[in-house]
């Protein structure tokens, strides 16, 4: 689906890795809301934009790594409230119960000095490995609905 229209709950799901409740949870608690449609009642989907997955996709590997989605939330909460449309030169780092986002070579060296065990997101990675991925899956999708109908059957006659 085009960025413009923005992308429905399954494809957001399969791209992310994460399960429909999940999802689902994390939008009614405001943890990620849909930024170009919320789901409206019966027969209306929810709509993300490609910044909604990238936070998505941070929030997926940090709770996959053991922070507390209390701490997930102050993280993005500073995400947010930096503005950067484009995460480039942001690495957010945990050693699994605090979250540091470090903005130059020296925040990430001091907080490896300190000896404590920690991992990193390189969110400027996320984006382009989203931007990969959906690319990816665009090109397999236009492929597909180009085949020829006799390759197209299952079986034949």
């Amino acid at each position: 689906m085009a960025e413009a229209e923005g992308y429905r709950v399954p494809e957001v799901c399969r791209t992310i890795g994460i399960t429909y409740r999940q999802l689902d949870y994390w939008a009614r608690t405001g943890l990620v809301t849909p930024s170009i449609r919320e789901a409206g009642g019966s027969g209306t989907q929810r709509l993300y934009s490609f910044q909604d997955l990238v936070v998505l996709k941070v929030i997926k590997k940090l709770t996959d790594a053991g922070v507390s989605l209390q701490r997930v939330r102050k993280a993005i909460a500073y995400l947010r409230q930096s503005g950067h449309e484009q995460p480039t030169g942001i690495t957010l780092m945990s050693d699994g119960s605090s979250v540091y986002a470090c903005e130059s070579e020296d925040e990430i060296i001091d907080l490896v000095k300190r000896g404590q065990g920690v991992f990193a997101i390189a969110l400027d990675k996320v984006w382009e490995d989203l931007s990969v991925s959906l690319g990816k899956r665009k090109r397999d999708r236009a492929r597909a609905g180009s085949r020829p109908q006799a390759l197209a059957g299952a079986g034949g006659a």
